[in-house]
């Protein structure tokens, strides 16, 4: 297709399944972080549990006797502590500063940190290895020191256990996160499939040897596709509606060009064999046929669609000042008076120039060439608050009631215009002129007569 290329983005398909995937492995990580931290915290728990047990059952044989203090270690309390990791094992009981027995270089605890009867637990560095201990101080009967009962161990019991539930913890979240891919996958493309029907009845429209601007035929489509489809049938509707318009056009401009177009291919027959009457009848058909195309091209400016131009500033008085200069050699011809009753000063709206010219143009035309001799015609201009109010009035012969109905269409001769010339399109000019506008167009028999209103809106910072 001609014209630059259209630069390349991320297929919807990739940008969903991107938007679905990192959040979801963003969540992955974050459960990885905390399963991490929870599986630390509950293999210490557990493990303190088990190491705490065992100072409980070492601290329960230390008693008094005879005045001094006696231990007796129970085989239990160290089985608690056997693993298959084959952590190291120590232990010490100490009385006040004076070992009692054990390993006397195991790290000993501050006793004003030590309440009675209450273990604690705390990680410290032995014999180049990080252990665990639990100490708890214990407060015997005649005894004036304190006596001290720790209990230490190695952590490679715990450093596997916690290896193994942090591998189970990832394998699971790798499993989670692929079968999370290999089920998003066909999701997505279910999800697609009223986009992927959209797209098909577009472009099946493209086949066709004539253009099909009928609705989409999709069927049933999501709340998210429908405003799209809502919009392309309504593109259709006015690509429609402008096509008919090009082709009614086409067609009514050759069906009244052919007429003046005849006239003057048999006056130039004549002319060629030297009537004297040709060379007129020429004149006036060339006449004619110019104002046929005149009036055609400004319907077609009043009803062309699109996005309007910017509005500007018009004087309404200028305006109609301008249209009967135009007319006056033509009304002087009909022996027409024509008559402008306006106030004083700029009557000032926004609008377009060129459509209040042709509008009041033809008006004032239509009061002039359908008037009798010695007739009148009259523009008249009021303001008020928020409207410019336009009337073109005559004291001709008006129309019958039966065809104020039909005024606006086009290329339409209404009963009166019967031994007058024209084509039909001034009201149909002026009708797609002032709907544009956003004015309201009103046409009353006078009796004798015909008086057309116009009412023009005026913003309020144009009023002046």
């Amino acid at each position: 297709m001609p014209g630059n290329p259209r630069p390349r983005a991320l297929a919807l398909r990739t940008r969903l399944l991107a938007a679905m995937l990192a959040p979801l492995l963003g969540i992955a990580v974050l459960l990885g972080v905390a399963g991490a931290t929870l599986i630390a915290d509950v293999v210490r728990r557990t493990n303190d549990r088990v190491l705490g047990g065992a100072l409980g059952a070492i601290a329960e044989t230390v008693q008094v006797e005879r005045g001094a203090v006696t231990l007796d270690l129970p085989a239990a309390a160290f089985g608690m502590l056997e693993n298959s990791e084959r952590d190291n094992v120590y232990y010490r009981v100490a009385v006040g500063g004076q070992l009692l027995t054990g390993y006397a270089d195991l790290p000993a605890p501050a006793l004003a940190s030590l309440s009675v009867d209450t273990p604690r637990f705390r990680f410290a560095r032995y014999k180049d290895q990080d252990i665990r201990i639990a100490e708890v101080r214990r407060a015997l009967p005649r005894i004036p020191q304190p006596v001290i009962v720790q209990v230490a161990e190695t952590l490679d019991g715990r450093t596997a256990l916690q290896h193994r539930l942090l591998i189970a913890l990832l394998i699971g979240e790798l499993v989670l996160v692929g079968v999370a891919m290999l089920l998003i996958r066909p999701a997505l493309s279910w999800s697609l499939r009223p986009l992927a029907l959209l797209r098909d009845a577009i472009s099946s429209r493209d086949t066709r040897a004539t253009p099909d601007l009928s609705p989409l035929a999709t069927g049933p489509l999501p709340i998210e596709l429908g405003p799209l489809a809502d919009a392309f049938d309504h593109l259709l509707a006015r690509l429609d509606s402008a096509t008919a318009g090009v082709r009614r056009f086409t067609a009514d401009a050759s069906h009244q060009m052919r007429t003046p177009l005849s006239v003057l291919k048999v006056q130039v027959a004549l002319a060629r064999r030297g009537s004297p009457q040709a060379l007129g009848e020429i004149a006036d058909a060339a006449d004619r046929l110019e104002r046929l195309v005149t009036q055609l091209l400004a319907l077609a400016r009043a009803e062309e669609s699109g996005t309007a131009p910017p509005t500007e500033q018009v004087d309404l008085r200028e305006v109609a000042v301008a249209v009967i200069n135009r007319r006056i050699a033509q009304a002087i011809d009909a022996h027409v008076d024509i008559q402008l009753d306006a106030p004083d000063g700029r009557i000032l709206l926004a609008g377009y120039r060129t459509l209040l010219f042709e509008i009041l143009s033809n008006l004032l035309d239509n009061a002039i060439r359908y008037n009798r001799a010695g007739g009148m015609a009259a523009i008249t201009l009021e303001r008020s608050d928020n409207a410019a109010i336009v009337t073109v009035l005559d004291d001709g012969p008006g129309l019958a009631d039966e065809d104020l109905a039909r005024i606006g269409e086009r290329f339409v001769r209404l009963a009166t215009s019967a031994g007058h010339e024209g084509s039909g399109l001034g009201l149909a000019i002026v009708r797609s002129a002032a709907l544009r506008l956003g004015a309201e167009l009103v046409v009353t028999n006078t009796h004798p007569g015909l008086r057309v209103t116009l009412r023009l809106p005026i913003k309020a910072d144009n009023r002046r």
